[in-house]
């Protein structure tokens, strides 16, 4: 997002250098079809923000429990417009060990479409980024405006899934993350299809896992299955939730999913740092998972491997 330079979250590139791009991973050719060839835009898994969008001044104690729970640094708040239009927003990056956020605390309504969209992405290239995914089946919602250290724009993939992407003139630099944060898209059963293939294309992602008989107790419905589908990409992990959309509170509100060592050392982390626990902990699909809930309102979803 636009404001991450401003607010000087760490040491920046020399303004004229270039992005070095990942190496483009496969698509699963079975789940994709024959699908169109668009360039690799990615940067780094470090550079993809959750947005976060808190209750009104609430800021502080989200950014506060984040890092009592998970550790990690932020940036100084700074009061700046983030959209095409007039709005106004405190805004604040975390650089945590298991995933990068970008911090909203509006003081003017929220102009539409933003806070639908799940994160920001870093491109090498904006406009580039913008054809790769139009090539790739996604839609533009929100056309490239500039700010004042890069541009932005708002694209949507085949079933409803929106994310920012941003360039930044001055190339930020961030330290690698120790876990890669998941992004949880949920998705109907009708759609699942042509938003793989929309967004294996334009990620250079390959299916790593997938499971039609997925445990349903991860999502809150015990002695049911569903169909899940974990990817890698030069944009870290995706675990994709097909449904028929009949969930309970608060599942589809966890945008990200993030790695930690003990899942029980870290609710008892968060919770003495004022979050509280919605669901879990359960163990399904070879995890330990829970949903926390942090103040201002940001919903994760939190999980260990088994068997450790």
């Amino acid at each position: 997002m636009k404001y991450n330079a401003i607010a000087g979250a760490a040491a920046v590139l020399a303004a004229g250098s270039l992005f070095l791009t990942p190496t483009a991973t496969h698509s699963a050719g079975s789940t994709t079809g024959s699908a169109p060839s668009v360039p690799p835009v990615a940067v780094g898994p470090q550079y993809d923000t959750t947005h976060v969008y808190v209750t009104p001044g609430m800021a502080s104690a989200f950014v506060t429990s984040w890092e009592a729970t998970f550790g990690g640094t932020n940036t100084t708040p700074v009061l700046t417009d983030v959209t095409p239009t007039p709005s106004k927003t405190i805004s604040e990056l975390i650089l945590s060990p298991v995933g990068t956020l970008s911090v909203f605390d509006f003081q003017t309504p929220v102009p539409y479409p933003f806070g639908g969209e799940r994160g920001g992405w870093l491109t090498t290239n904006l406009n580039t980024g913008v054809s790769a995914a139009l090539a790739s089946g996604a839609d533009v919602t929100v056309t490239p405006f500039d700010d004042p250290i890069g541009q932005d724009a708002v694209i949507e993939f085949p079933g409803g899934v929106h994310v920012q992407l941003y360039w930044h003139t001055t190339a930020p630099h961030y330290a690698p993350l120790v876990t890669i944060p998941e992004n949880r898209v949920y998705v109907s059963t009708y759609a699942v299809s042509a938003f793989l293939r929309s967004y294996l294309t334009f990620t250079h992602g390959h299916v790593t896992s997938d499971n039609t008989h997925a445990d349903g107790t991860a999502i809150g419905l015990p002695n049911t299955t569903y169909h899940q589908i974990a990817i890698d990409s030069p944009f870290g992990k995706t675990l994709v939730i097909a449904t028929d959309g009949h969930l309970p509170y608060p599942f589809g509100r966890e945008v990200t999913g993030y790695q930690v060592a003990s899942l029980t050392d870290t609710l008892a982390k968060a919770g003495a740092a004022g979050a509280t626990v919605l669901y879990g902990p359960v163990t399904a699909n070879g995890r330990d998972t829970a949903i926390v809930d942090f103040p201002g309102g940001y919903i994760a979803e939190i999980h260990d491997t088994t068997g450790h």
